[in-house]
């Protein structure tokens, strides 16, 4: 089978970072994220299309916003080192959905929906081991250790009011790709308030059906 290319979307708290480990492991592709490429390539030369600063690094150091010539730049260049690949955080935008178009032929773009509800009680109960970064769930993932629960704690954009107003910004924003690609009708939506193996059949099913 052919090293799929996956475009996959969803609002935070939908499972894409679990669903792209399991996807990154089975299909043996790379885990292509736009924090993750920004960080990998701080110190790569952007002078070409960027007035002011020479590399990404110099544009996060001073707090700005990496622009979307840059990102694109970054991920085009991402993608060319990966066969097959999953990207998420990217895109943003139609503008960055039609630049993406033009560096590479997508083999399935998937989304997933998960109601506002699910989300909320999702994020909410999301805790953090500040020694060791590792996450927790009160519900669905709790820690078995007393020390480890008696430390952690719930970061501060996980909090109900913050939850509702990320969902929010990140309806309006991406709303226009996911229409973008629903009117190509590349478009596979998947029931992501089901538990995450049974999600997890789906899009593998759905993936290998599209190679």
């Amino acid at each position: 089978m052919a090293q799929p290319r996956i475009l996959i979307l969803g609002p935070p708290g939908a499972g894409k970072g679990t669903q792209s480990g399991r996807l990154v492991e089975h299909f043996d592709i790379a885990h292509i994220t736009t924090g993750d490429a920004l960080r990998a390539n701080k110190g790569m030369d952007i002078s070409d299309v960027h007035d002011e600063y020479d590399t990404p690094g110099e544009i996060m150091a001073a707090g700005e916003l990496v622009p979307d010539e840059v990102v694109t730049a970054i991920v085009e260049e991402a993608l060319a080192d990966a066969d097959g690949f999953v990207l998420d955080g990217y895109p943003r935008n139609i503008a960055q959905a039609e630049a993406l178009e033009g560096m590479t032929d997508l083999d399935v773009v998937l989304k997933l929906d998960v109601s506002e509800d699910e989300l909320v009680h999702r994020l909410t109960g999301r805790r953090i081991d500040p020694e060791t970064d590792e996450v927790y769930h009160v519900e669905y993932d709790p820690a078995e250790d007393e020390e480890v629960k008696e430390r952690l704690v719930q970061r501060d954009d996980d909090t109900e009011e913050t939850v509702v107003e990320r969902l929010r910004v990140y309806e309006e924003n991406t709303a226009p790709v996911v229409e973008y690609y629903d009117e190509k009708g590349s478009l596979e939506r998947i029931d992501g308030d089901r538990a995450p193996k049974e999600v997890w059949t789906e899009i593998r099913e759905r993936v290998e059906s599209a190679v």
